[in-house]
Formats: C-alpha cells, structure tokens, sequence
C-alpha cells in the first residue's frame, strides 16, 4: 500500500493500493511495447476470388478479351513466378498459364497471401482467369515461432517507444504527488467549514478522485493506450454502480456513519437505548456502533441500523423519572398514605425538587388500593436502580410504621365485621371460635392503636445491600478500558 499523509492533518492518509500501481506500469510497458501494428505490404482484395474447379461454379467472365493478346503466356507466367518468390511468403511456388487462364500451385503459410496471390495474378495483363491451388499449411500447435515473433516485435517497439514509457512514468508520479496536494489542501480547508470529522475527510478523497482519475486519463493518452483511457473514463460509471449493489450494506453504514457523525445524536460515554440493547456508548466507527451494556458486554450495533431505529438518550437529560406502584388497605386512609409516601421522596438525598415528586391514586384493585409513585433522578450522579430500590424499601417500612396495610390478594381475606372466625393452632386442636370478632377494639372505652410488629428495616436512604447510591456509569468504563476493544478504527465522537 502505497499512502501519502497530509502534513498537518496526521489521521488522514490518501493511499493507492500497490497491486493498482503495479497494475498501471503493466499496462504502460505492454501498451508502449506494443505500439502500432504493422502494415501488410499489399492490402488483402475487396472481396474473395472464385477458383476455376470442376465441381465449382464457373468465375465471372472478364469484361473483354483480346483476341490477339500483347503478353505471351509462357511471359505471364515467368512474371508471376518471380513476383511470388521474391515475396518470401510461398514455397516452391509453381506457375502455369495456359491460353490466359492461370494455375497457381505451392504453399503457403498465411490464408491472406494466398488471396494477395490469386488478386496480384488476376490483376496481371491479359490473364482471363485465375486457378488458386495454393495450399495454406497447417501450423502445429507447438510451434513457438509466432510468440518468439511478437516477442521480437514487442521488444522493438519498446525500445523505439521507452521516450514514451519515462514520460508516462513521470506523469504517474505527478498525478500520484497532485493528488496529495489536493487532499492536502482540501483536508485543510474542510477541518475549518466542517465541524465533523468524518465530513472533512470524505470531501478531501471526493475531491482527490478526480484528480486521480485525470492524472490516469492522460498518462494512459501520452502512452498511447487510447482506447483504454476511454474505456476507464467511460466505465466508471458503470464500476460505481455495479460496486454500488455488491456492497450496498457497507456504503449504508458508511453513510449513516457520516450522518450519525454531523447529526451527532449521542456523545461518548453517553447511556443510550437503542434496537433493544441499553448500554454506554464506547465509539463509533465507519460500520458500527459499540456499546457496554450494563451486564459490562460489548455490543456492536451497525451504523444504519442504529440511523435508522429509535435512540433513547438517558444521558441528554440530567433528570429521569421514575415510578413504582404500592397497594394499600381499603380500611387505611389514602391522603395519609400520600402524605407518608411524599415525605420519603421529599428526605431522599437523590431525589431532585424539579421536577417534583407525585404519589397518585392508579386504580382500585381487589383488596388494595394502588397507588403509583414517581420520582426524579439524577442519573448522571445516583444509579437509577439503587434508588429505585432504596425509595420502595424506604416507603415500605414507612407505610409499617404508621401501621397502614399492605394487602397481598393472593393471600389474604378480608371478612365483614362481625363474622366469626376460627384459628386453628398449627400443633393443637380447635379453639373455640367466639361468638363474635369485633374489628374494632375498645379498651376503657378509648381507641388503641394498632400493634405494629417490630421492623429492623434501616431508616438510612441507602442499605448494605444497595450499596452506594452513586451511578455506575464510572464502574462500566472501568470495564470497558479493562476489556479488548472488538475492532480497531478512528473514533468519529473525538
């Protein structure tokens, strides 16, 4: 791999692959080898002559004979002879000419000198016809002598032509040094007008594809390789297309790498939702996008699947409700419940004024009444799963110590007032049920309160098995410095 670095602007390199490099001197030396072709000495006939055969049908007659011709035969034929042998092309050829008609016999190497032969005699004086015995002669397949021909040949025309190839050669390097210069200064000027990375350095190679392309076209013209030089200039198009469709997955995610890089949706370090995967971001690079999710595993999501689906920022907002929901008795008093529950949310160190705090009646259910709390975090500082947990477990032993219920339909019944009920000791028999069980006790007359069993709940807003309350985001780039990075490639969030 041949590669240029722009001077100043240090990540961005313009290289040319060696195999294209090598590629186009290829070219240069078998194109300026090979040069133009030859010219045969005499242009084959316009169209073909019609042997005088037996079988065959009979030629078209000329448009005069003389009657008294001026050449002899026997001077035809002697003409013809020493035409054919001073050519080099037959051997042993042997001309007969009888009143006119001439009979060539022999053999040759080259169907196209046969014709020249049966035009050069029928173009000869008063010849009337021509018999075309010449016989081409079959070439064996292990005959070398043509290759070691146009090797001789090709070798010539190298030499006569190396002018041409040095200046091809020096036009490539101009092209290859052009080509720097532009992506040099285009680089540079793009790094000011464009604030994303990536942006700028698509639009330096943008622009270096042409001049490259253009360096090519010409060093393909001085060589002499026109035909080519078209043929590049006219398929590009066409290779465009067709690598469009062979890899039409990469060019999505690259170009939804330069959308995510000017859009920017998400920043490093970032805590994001997105193709149901949660995770902090790590990078993103021309494919994909990595994340560490909370369970510390890295996630590769491709560029445009994340351009396409739909981001939950948890970072881009410092503020994140949320809500659980507590059941309470029909017999206990909601506003009490509301008020206690508010209380909790309002001592609570990690949960924010502002928005405020609400505790809301939801629903009425079989034995409870439900009421559904929500809160504000600052996730950017408290993990939102401890304190979540730290609000319920505060609440709870709240809701204890103010003796309101906490009902589990699966488990307990409520009776109507007045309904006898029989206990039944797990190691002893029946007691005898009471007349009647009143729900409310009078003792001297004055209400008691109820007897709230002993709670060894910790009234602290964080316990030993939440732990700190603070985010784990710090504990999740620690794995992730800690962990291998799946794939190498420039971060387009720098």
């Amino acid at each position: 791999m041949f590669c240029g670095q722009s001077g100043v602007v240090s990540r961005f390199r313009f290289c040319i692959p060696a195999r294209l490099i090598g590629l186009l001197l290829l070219l240069l030396v078998v194109g300026v080898a090979k040069g133009q072709p030859a010219v045969p000495p005499t242009e084959p006939p316009a169209e073909e002559e019609t042997p005088l055969a037996p079988d065959a049908p009979a030629p078209a007659a000329p448009d005069k004979v003389d009657v008294n011709p001026v050449a002899d035969d026997t001077d035809i034929a002697s003409r013809l002879t020493r035409i054919l042998n001073a050519t080099g092309w037959f051997r042993e050829p042997q001309v007969e000419v009888d009143e006119g008609v001439v009979f060539l016999q022999g053999g040759v190497d080259l169907q196209q000198h046969k014709e020249w032969a049966g035009q050069l005699a029928a173009n000869t004086q008063d010849v009337v016809a021509v018999v075309n015995k010449l016989k081409v002669t079959e070439k064996s397949m292990w005959d070398l002598a043509p290759a070691w021909g146009e090797l001789s040949e090709l070798g010539a025309n190298a030499v006569r032509n190396s002018p041409l190839l040095i200046v091809g050669l020096v036009l490539l390097a101009v092209t290859w040094w052009l080509t720097q210069l532009s992506v040099y200064g285009a680089s540079h000027l793009f790094r000011r007008r464009f604030k994303s990375q990536l942006l700028a350095d698509v639009a330096a190679r943008a622009i270096a594809v042409p001049v490259f392309l253009l360096g090519l076209y010409l060093v393909l013209r001085v060589t002499g390789l026109t035909r080519l030089a078209m043929t590049v200039v006219g398929s590009t198009g066409v290779i465009a297309l067709v690598i469009g469709f062979a890899f039409r997955d990469i060019a999505e995610n690259f170009l939804a790498s330069i959308l995510i890089s000017i859009q920017k949706p998400f920043a490093r370090d970032d805590l994001i939702e997105v193709a149901g995967y949660k995770g902090y971001v790590q990078s993103v690079n021309m494919r994909s996008a990595l994340l560490m999710t909370l369970e510390g595993n890295h996630v590769q999501i491709p560029n445009a699947t994340v351009y396409k689906e739909t981001i939950v920022n948890y970072s881009a907002s410092p503020h994140t409700r949320f809500d659980f929901v507590a059941g309470i008795g029909y017999d206990d008093s909601v506003s009490q419940a509301q008020e206690i529950a508010m209380a909790v949310l309002k001592e609570h160190p990690a949960i924010v004024d502002e928005p405020e705090p609400l505790v809301l009646v939801e629903s009425l259910g079989a034995s409870t009444v439900n009421l559904r709390i929500y809160f504000w975090v600052d996730i950017g500082r408290f993990s939102s799963l401890k304190v979540r947990s730290a609000i319920i477990r505060l609440t709870k032993r709240a809701f204890d110590q103010a003796g309101i219920s906490m009902p589990d339909e699966a488990r307990e019944v409520v009776f109507p007032a007045g309904v006898p009920v029989r206990m039944i000791p797990a190691d002893g028999p029946a007691a005898a049920a009471p007349d009647r069980i009143d729900t409310q006790s009078s003792t001297g007359g004055d209400d008691s309160s109820p007897v709230v069993p002993a709670h060894r709940d910790s009234a602290a807003s964080e316990a030993e098995g939440e732990g700190d309350l603070g985010s784990e985001a710090n504990a999740i780039q620690q794995q992730a410095r800690q962990a291998r990075a799946p794939e190498d490639g420039d971060d387009l969030l720098e």
